[in-house]
């Protein structure tokens, strides 16, 4: 399993921070000390993010990861 904490500036479309955490509790505890930086930027997202790989994680929620160029492209592939 990997957890994954995740910076995201929303208004800019990309990932401003990523750390990877082997334990769940880990991971909860850096985002809240995290959230507490960022108290004051409402365009930021902190988020965990848990799957079985990273691969999974690329896959379910590629918007954290991939530029909007990047997430057009996959786009144009699958329709």
């Amino acid at each position: 399993m990997t957890n994954v904490l995740v910076v995201y500036d929303r208004s800019a479309g990309r990932l401003l921070d990523e750390q990877e955490f082997e334990h769940r509790r880990d991971a909860f505890a850096a985002r809240f000390e995290t959230e507490k930086r960022y108290r004051d930027h409402a365009n930021v997202e902190v988020v965990v993010l848990s799957a079985k790989s990273r691969a999974d994680l690329l896959r379910t929620h590629a918007r954290y990861f991939l530029s909007l160029d990047e997430l057009a492209a996959r786009m144009a592939r699958t329709s």
